[in-house]
């Protein structure tokens, strides 16, 4: 037998009200990000933190072949050991620090190859500037990423589709 449909007015609205507040419990859900515990901001600090140095040591090395025009060998130790740690907890962050150190190759390359006296041919020298450049911008990028709340739970699910 199907369940009975009240009509009265104070019924209607108490269910309106009802469902009311269910959506905007749901939709507060969706879209408030939660705090990350402590132990993962733990790890994400130290990650952001071990990485960071890593950069700063590289680009002191850069400093140093601006200075001399010898090449140098930049450190990626750092990145390879927390790189799970900064995928888990800041995926675009992680995202910014792999291109930049698949990029390190390249900037290491670039350092090495000579033109007459000793000379940086001009694409070389862009190679490494923008990668020092990118380095300065993925400094920021860790800091902020370190102080930011994780992301909500619908900025997760269209990230994942638009990744597909």
């Amino acid at each position: 037998m199907l369940a009975h449909r009240c009509h009265h007015p104070r019924v209607q609205v108490v269910a309106f009200a009802i469902g009311l507040v269910a959506a905007l419990v749901a939709v507060r859900a969706l879209t408030t990000p939660p705090r990350r515990d402590a132990s993962a901001q733990a790890a994400l600090d130290r990650a952001v933190a071990a990485v960071d140095r890593e950069l700063a040591a590289d680009l002191e090395l850069m400093t140093m072949f601006d200075q001399t025009k010898q090449a140098v060998v930049l450190e990626n130790a750092a990145f390879e050991a927390e790189a799970a740690v900064l995928e888990r907890e800041a995926p675009a962050a992680h995202a910014q620090a792999l291109a930049l150190y698949r990029r390190m190759p390249d900037a290491e390359s670039a350092m090495e190859r000579r033109g007459p006296a000793n000379s940086l041919r001009d694409e070389d020298r862009a190679i490494v500037e923008a990668w020092e450049g990118d380095a300065r911008a993925l400094q920021r990028t860790l800091r902020e990423a370190a102080t930011a709340r994780p992301e909500a739970l619908w900025q997760r699910i269209v990230r994942r589709l638009a990744a597909r």
